[in-house]
């Protein structure tokens, strides 16, 4: 019996585990590093996530489904990139570019690969001539320099006189190129099909002229809607230093990486030493911490100079759609005083032919009483003499009225 139940004993039914769809949570990204390789890679939001350190809502950004303005946001690891075709992820060491087979991305896609490829083996070039100064270097050194210590990242990237623009400068210029090339072009373009269709409508007024015209207007407008989009992504980083000091991600990882190298013996004693110290005069804890400050303050010249030279390139493309909406406006102008004009000339004529219709009028109203069936002396004259002086001086009555009533359309300012 007990046998038996154990055979027909079922196992436990197996809880069901959903599994995920495939290729539903990745995404096609270029993957550029700060040495020109790139190479094409699958990716899910999580992988993304940990990798450059952004939240979800900041990969929302880069949806090309979703209309997000033109924007630059500032996170601790990455710097998320959406300005028109150019959306991108830059760290201190690559750049993520989503979806590179788009079309509407190729251009900035080939610049990115090209420039970063250039700057790659200039790098390679730098390097083995640095690798080369500095075994003749160490080959002259004394044998005491041999007990100093390793310099950290940080200090070696400060030892030249030159310091290169860090890698994700590099990458926001070729974001920020990326984008004032496409407007630049697009505003060129917009110029040369605007000025001769305008042209055109100041010397002949019809309906497809000003069809055309408003379909340039649209665009002129929906362009420096974007153009200044844009101009004050740029302005609101320029007005905000501490947002520009976020941006130097290269400088972060290297003093994050300093910091790593600093033994925690040496953490030890600054900590006694701390301690030891504590009964200082305030005074002069005071000047310390400000000095601190003041040695920690970011220096974000190249940051500023590079960010107000396409600051500028907006304001000049700006300028150029200002131009060309102010003859826009011009030419409406022009046109709506030719219309007004025209618009006259038939209420001149309208009251002209009102004139004349009024004197036809009290002429058919003479002719209508000389016509009625009515006995008078004058039916029984056998010339008609009479009827053609009567007909005359009716016609001649009308002539003077219409006269008259000119003269007073003039008068009155209703004829010029």
């Amino acid at each position: 019996m007990q046998g038996r139940m154990e055979l027909n004993r079922s196992p436990p039914p197996m809880a069901f585990l959903p599994g995920r769809r495939k290729g539903a949570a990745t995404r096609t990204w270029l993957v550029v590093s700060q040495f020109g390789s790139s190479r094409v890679e699958e990716l899910g939001k999580q992988p993304i996530m940990s990798r450059t350190g952004i939240s979800a809502n900041d990969l929302r950004v880069l949806e090309p489904e979703l209309s997000y303005p033109s924007t630059i946001l500032r996170r601790e690891r990455a710097i998320v990139v959406n300005l028109e075709s150019s959306r991108a992820i830059i760290t201190a060491n690559e750049i993520l570019v989503p979806n590179p087979n788009d079309p509407t991305v190729a251009s900035f896609v080939s610049d990115l690969e090209c420039k970063l490829s250039d700057v790659g083996r200039t790098h390679v070039a730098a390097t083995m001539g640095s690798d080369m100064a500095m075994e003749e270097s160490h080959s002259n050194l004394q044998p005491e320099a041999s007990d100093s210590s390793p310099e950290t990242p940080l200090e070696v990237s400060n030892a030249g006189n030159s310091k290169p623009l860090p890698f994700e400068f590099r990458a926001l210029e070729i974001c920020l190129e990326s984008v004032c090339k496409i407007l630049e072009f697009e505003t060129s373009t917009l110029e040369k099909e605007a000025y001769p269709v305008l042209d055109e409508l100041s010397a002949k007024t019809s309906t497809h002229n000003l069809q055309r015209v408003r379909v340039i207007k649209g665009r002129s407008v929906g362009l420096s809607g974007r153009v200044q989009k844009v101009r004050d992504e740029l302005e609101h980083l320029l007005d905000d230093d501490m947002h520009m000091a976020d941006m130097y991600l290269t400088e972060k990882l290297a003093t994050q990486q300093s910091e790593d190298l600093v033994p925690k013996d040496e953490l030890g004693k600054d900590a006694n030493a701390f301690e030891l110290n504590d009964d200082c005069d305030e005074e002069m804890s005071n000047k310390s911490s400000t000095a601190d400050i003041s040695n920690h303050k970011p220096n974000i010249e190249e940051l500023e100079m590079l960010l107000g030279a396409y600051f500028v390139q907006m304001e000049g493309i700006l300028n150029k759609l200002s131009t060309l909406r102010e003859y826009v406006h011009d030419t409406e102008d022009y046109v709506n005083i030719i219309l007004d004009g025209r618009q006259n000339q038939l209420l001149h004529m309208g009251i002209l032919i009102s004139s004349v219709t009024f004197v036809i009028n009290i002429a058919s109203a003479a002719g209508s009483v000389m016509a009625m069936n009515v006995g008078i002396a004058l039916s029984n004259v056998e010339s008609y003499t009479p009827w053609y002086l009567i007909n005359a001086g009716i016609i001649g009555g009308c002539l003077v009225l219409y006269v008259i009533a000119l003269l007073w359309s003039k008068k009155s300012g209703l004829l010029g």
